[in-house]
């Protein structure tokens, strides 16, 4: 094989018989604050990683441990192994020499003291409760367990701020706050498997549970900080302010109010912490991490980007559509749109640039496509499984349910580039710049663990041992391809598992600090009633008002987070509407998901930007105009529920039709394109409301939709002819 460089924006391209090749599009990226430890340093923190992977997958398919201690211990390793591997505050440069503000070690040294000694406690707690005690003296937790807990967990954290060394060096601030994390985790352990948990939020609760929640809960915030940025972190201190401002706020926001001691007794419980988004996080979305790192090291992601070249290249725009295909299969299994968004970004968005579109539509486009693959079943970048956490309803139901609004969806992403391919003149790759796909169809093999997966959840294997089996034929079907896992790639997907799962995990930790806010305060039932006022007068101002609320609740945080706060707040109320949970959980899903591209605050959008040159603002309105449909595919399913595979067969597919072709015009009306000429303003009205006629999927307004889209389709070959005749086109 020989390379060359096409242009200065492309990534590697190979000649040969195979030409354009993705390669390593699913390596996990290195953020800007995460050490890079080297030697000795290095081996340890790996052997870290691989044990905290291990530890889950043994628990989860041999011995499983009691459910709480298991949330206490998913939590502290996701802290511990964070705190090692992210710094608080950013790496000194080589300029500024080894070390800023040096002071900070040794206060940090200092700070080490009370937290090594509330280790001890906890030691000396457990020696008691085995010896029978029945409590511990609240003295002894208060002043030899709480007080100095809190110290030492405040000292770290500020140390940690302001403590700048090199990348390879650990920092003495974070192993204070790993003993922090590692002493509140044994507290829980050595008290919550004794009857003391049962007096949880009472006020016979031991003091030292509260000390040990606030302790965590910091910590949790912190690391949130460090790996998701501000935008969870504010939120959730909202929320905790709420907690002791709220019997002083007027009207439906007032309650009576909780003591510091209450609310932290019940909020490392799962009311909060432990909940529905840690239970998910402790389950499935670890386990499906495992499944994607062992995907990741059978390099089944260059494949996956290499097969959607092969199919979607060619066509006009063909690096737009490949990104739509790649980033589909690709976000399914990725927690997030942004981390999507770098993975396959790096490859497609120089390539459509290319081609012909300009920075801000490459990076919309990416943006659009990458966050359409959080709902993209089976998977759906974990939302599915707290879905069917929240509401109880079985997975299967959940993942049939989002076939139509997916392709719908997609669809529309679809069209849009399509129709401004076609607008612009743009060309697709040569055949000698691809893949082909004759070479591709003979290594179909390694979408395998993804057929396995869908077939085991469907033949009625729980989702646990569908993932387990999804991640072992992994294995198996690599040594089919020229990426063979052995003993040493195995570990390295384990130990690759756990650097990934660390931001999902404590994400799912701090917003279940904010669902614990929003059940013991009540503040989730008001809103309901709020909701329920504004349906008085009419229901679909009460969807547009809880869709706004959901992306608000959104903005700026990962999908799971996302979702897990919107369903606690906005689908309470739609249920009490009168709407069908999965119908209501669908439509605050959507919201949360699209928050990624929606201006202000998009994740995705700003990720795509970085990488394309773009400015930030502009590519979020621009992928949010590429990702119209989304905004409107969650009323249609409201409106009519076919869309959710919950009617028969033919209106199921009546529905799937005409929605798709709402969807078409809807992109025609919003791009300006429609019957291969450019649109004017009248055609341009008639098609958004003919789209939105469609929404309801009655007969008569569907009738009145075609209705408009074919006198739209007349105006159009008027046109085209006025022009042909002018020399235009």
């Amino acid at each position: 094989m020989t390379t060359e460089q096409n242009s200065k924006d492309l990534p590697d391209i190979e000649v040969g018989e195979d030409h354009v090749l993705a390669h390593n599009v699913d390596d996990e990226p290195v953020e800007a604050n995460r050490r890079l430890f080297e030697g000795g340093l290095l081996k340890f923190v790996a052997m870290l990683a691989i044990a905290y992977s291990a530890f889950h997958l043994y628990s989860l398919n041999i011995a499983p441990l009691e459910t709480w201690s298991f949330r206490i211990v998913h939590i502290a390793g996701a802290l511990v192994l964070g705190f090692v591997l992210f710094a608080g505050a950013r790496f000194v440069s080589s300029e500024e020499g080894g070390a800023r503000h040096r002071w900070t070690t040794w206060i940090s040294a200092g700070a080490m003291l009370p937290a090594l000694y509330v280790l001890y406690q906890t030691f000396s707690f457990w020696q008691m409760v085995q010896n029978g005690a029945m409590r511990i003296p609240a003295e002894l937790e208060v002043w030899h367990f709480g007080w100095p807990l809190l110290a030492a967990t405040g000292a770290g954290i500020v140390m940690s701020w302001f403590h700048q060394r090199e990348r390879s060096v650990f920092s003495v601030p974070d192993l204070v706050l790993i003993a922090c994390s590692l002493a509140v985790a044994a507290y829980f352990l050595v008290v919550y498997n004794t009857s003391m948990r049962m007096s949880t939020g009472t006020s016979f609760a031991p003091v030292g549970i509260s000390f040990a929640a606030i302790a965590g809960t910091a910590l949790i915030m912190e690391l949130t900080r460090r790996v998701a940025g501000m935008a969870l972190v504010i939120i959730g201190l909202v929320f905790l302010a709420y907690v002791f401002a709220g019997p002083y706020l007027p009207g439906f926001l007032g309650y009576p109010g909780l003591s510091v001691q209450r609310f932290f007794s019940q909020v490392y419980t799962d009311a909060g912490i432990l909940g529905p988004t840690t239970a998910v996080s402790s389950t499935y979305i670890i386990l499906f991490i495992i499944f994607a790192a062992f995907l990741q090291s059978s390099k089944v992601g260059d494949y996956f980007v290499n097969f959607a070249f092969a199919a979607a290249g060619r066509s006009r725009g063909g690096p737009a559509k490949v990104s739509i295909f790649a980033s589909g299969l690709m976000g399914m299994i990725n927690g997030t749109s942004a981390g999507n968004v770098v993975s396959t970004g790096s490859l497609t968005i120089p390539l459509m640039k290319k081609v012909g579109y300009s920075k801000q539509s490459a990076g919309a486009v990416e943006a659009a496509a990458s966050t359409g693959g959080q709902i993209m079943p089976p998977i759906m970048g974990a939302g599915a499984f707290i879905m069917a956490e929240i509401t109880g309803i079985p997975y299967t139901e959940i993942a049939i349910a989002a076939i139509i609004p997916a392709i719908l969806y997609f669809a529309s992403v679809y069209f849009m580039v399509d129709f401004e391919a076609a607008k612009t003149g743009m060309r697709g790759m040569r055949e000698d710049e691809l893949p082909k796909l004759k070479t591709m169809m003979k290594q179909c093999y390694l979408f395998v663990p993804i057929i396995i997966l869908i077939v085991a959840l469907f033949m009625g294997y729980s989702v646990i041992r569908a993932g387990t089996l999804a991640t072992v034929s992994a294995a198996v079907v690599s040594w089919l391809s020229p990426n063979k896992m052995g003993l040493r790639q195995i570990l390295q997907a384990l130990e690759i598992a756990s650097y990934m799962a660390i931001q999902i995990i404590v994400v799912c930790a701090a917003a279940g600090v904010i669902v614990g806010v929003i059940s013991l305060t009540g503040v989730g039932a008001r809103f309901s009633v709020l909701l329920l006022d504004v349906a008085a007068t009419s229901q679909l101002l009460a969807l547009i008002f809880a869709m706004f609320i959901s992306i608000l609740l959104g903005m700026g945080m990962p999908t799971t987070a996302a979702y897990a706060v919107a369903a606690s707040v906005v689908a309470p109320g739609l249920v009490q509407l009168g709407i069908e949970p999965l119908t209501a959980h669908f439509f605050v899903f959507y919201f949360a998901v699209v928050s990624a591209i929606t201006p202000p605050v998009a994740l995705a959008s700003y990720a795509a930007a970085g990488i394309s040159g773009a400015n930030a603002m502009e590519t979020s309105v621009a992928s949010f105009r590429i990702g119209i449909a989304a905004f409107i595919v969650p009323f249609m399913f409201f409106y009519n529920s076919a869309l959710l595979m919950e009617a028969g067969w033919f209106e199921i597919a009546r529905a799937l039709v005409t929605a798709t072709f709402g969807v078409y015009m809807l992109s025609g009306g919003v791009l300006g394109w429609f019957a291969r000429v450019s649109a004017s303003w009248v055609t341009r009205v008639l098609l958004i409301a003919a789209a939105l006629l469609m929404i309801e999927g009655g007969l008569w307004t569907d009738l009145t939709g075609i209705a408009l889209a074919v006198l739209a389709f007349v105006i159009q070959k008027q046109r085209k002819a006025r022009l042909a005749t002018a020399g235009v086109v």
